[in-house]
This record gives C-alpha cells, sequence and structure tokens, in this order.
C-alpha cells in the first residue's frame, strides 16, 4: 500500500474530487460521510483513511467550545485525546508528531476542520499540551492515520522514552538520574550542542507501545509538567 503525503497545496488543486463509495457503507451513507461546504468551498470526506499521512500546520481549540456539539454529534471535551480533520473518517485514530520538538500524540478524529488556510489539524487542549504547542498555538506536523474502528485496540510499537529533564549542568542531570531509578530500571541521560553549548537530556525507557507510554507520561506530568514522550 502506498502511502499518500497530502500537503496543503493538494487541498486545493483542480483534481477531481473522492467520491463516497456506497460499498464500503451498506445502506445509506452516513451523514458525516456526505460531501460538505463551508465558506463557498466543498469537502468529500475520505471513504477509508488506510494509508493516510498529512504535513502541515496544526492548531488547537479549547474552553471557548467545550462542551459544544462536534459535527460527529458528541461533546467536544478540551481535556480529551480529540481532533478535527476537514476529511478523514470519523474515528480515525490519527497518530500526530510535532516535527518542531519531537513529541507524539495518538488522537481521534470526532469533528470537521480547522477551516482557516494553512492548517490540516484542529487538536484538543489536552493533545496540543501533550504536543507543546498549547502555549504558541501551531505547529508544524505530520500526522497518520492507525485505524477506524473506535472499539479496535491500536497499538503503535517501538522504543518509548519520557524526557523528564534537560540541564546545562551535567551533575543536576546525574541528579534527577538518580532520582527517577528509585522507580524506574532504564534511565539515560543524553548529551546534545545547542549553539555551541552542551545540554543533558533526562529520559526514562518507559514502553513498546505507544498508549503505555501515554499513560505513564499521565501519572508523571504531575510532578514533571513539561515532560513529554520522545520515540526513538
Amino acid at each position: 500500500m502506498l502511502v499518500v503525503v497530502l500537503f496543503i497545496s493538494l487541498l486545493a488543486s483542480c483534481a477531481p474530487p473522492p467520491q463516497v463509495s456506497k460499498k464500503i457503507y451498506p445502506g445509506k451513507v452516513p451523514p458525516t460521510q456526505k460531501p460538505y461546504r463551508i465558506g463557498g468551498k466543498v469537502y468529500y470526506p475520505l471513504p477509508s483513511a488506510q494509508g493516510y499521512v498529512e504535513v502541515g500546520i496544526a492548531s488547537w481549540y479549547g474552553p471557548n467550545f467545550h462542551g459544544k456539539t462536534t459535527a460527529s454529534g458528541e461533546r467536544y471535551n478540551m481535556y480529551a485525546y480529540t481532533a478535527a480533520h476537514k476529511v478523514l473518517p470519523m474515528g480515525t485514530r490519527v497518530l500526530v508528531t510535532n516535527l518542531e520538538n519531537g513529541r507524539q500524540v495518538i488522537v481521534r478524529i470526532n469533528d470537521r476542520g480547522p477551516f482557516v488556510k494553512g492548517r490540516i489539524i484542529d487538536l484538543s487542549y489536552a493533545a496540543a499540551k501533550a504536543l507543546g504547542i498549547h502555549r504558541k498555538g501551531t505547529a508544524l506536523v505530520r500526522i497518520q492515520a492507525l485505524g477506524e474502528s473506535p472499539k479496535t485496540h491500536l497499538v503503535f510499537k517501538g522504543r518509548y522514552y519520557i524526557q523528564v529533564g534537560a540541564f546545562s549542568s551535567y551533575a543536576n542531570a546525574v541528579r534527577l538520574k538518580e532520582r527517577l531509578r528509585k522507580n524506574f530500571s532504564v534511565v539515560t541521560i543524553v548529551p546534545f550542542t545547542k549553539n555551541g553549548k552542551t545540554f543533558y537530556r533526562v529520559q526514562i525507557f518507559v514502553a513498546r507501545e505507544l498508549h503505555h507510554a501515554q499513560k505513564i507520561l499521565a501519572r508523571l506530568e504531575k510532578e514533571f509538567p513539561q515532560a513529554f514522550i520522545v520515540a526513538r
């Protein structure tokens, strides 16, 4: 299966729009899969998310929409890991990677948008915070569809670490490492150089599956609010 990379410019191309296949939806086509018009432009929801990859700008929406009805009919919960996309099927699980800092999160599509030029996905507050863009507002991201069924247990395997801190002092990094080793067996110090100066990242190996890493991150965030997941 070829992975289709859809850049922002393709959304405005003159190619014929994708059509909803009635073979995929026995009986009536779900309302959320029918073409719709926003601001004079018609959008054609994809019949399948398989192989979908897109790179572009992510934004987020929060308090002003909390509790309001989404395009899927659900109530928007800014503290849930959900997102809005213009054409992906409702219920699609999407791996979102912040290309500016490497953070990742899995969200479920339950709304339509964003309808702002140049943006490809609108994240919930919780997802934006996990990716480190809740203060900045936007970031360059890569989104990859993982599956569509809410009942399917999706597994995205790899080696997942949680970065707990970064220090200019090696001694401070060692102190944090020793503190974390009381609860985690694998704690590493990863040096990196920025503008000619060396810093030391303290990272914990936590899981080989992303959803397990996310659970551990949720527990650590109370003590380490700046912690985030790193995939190697």
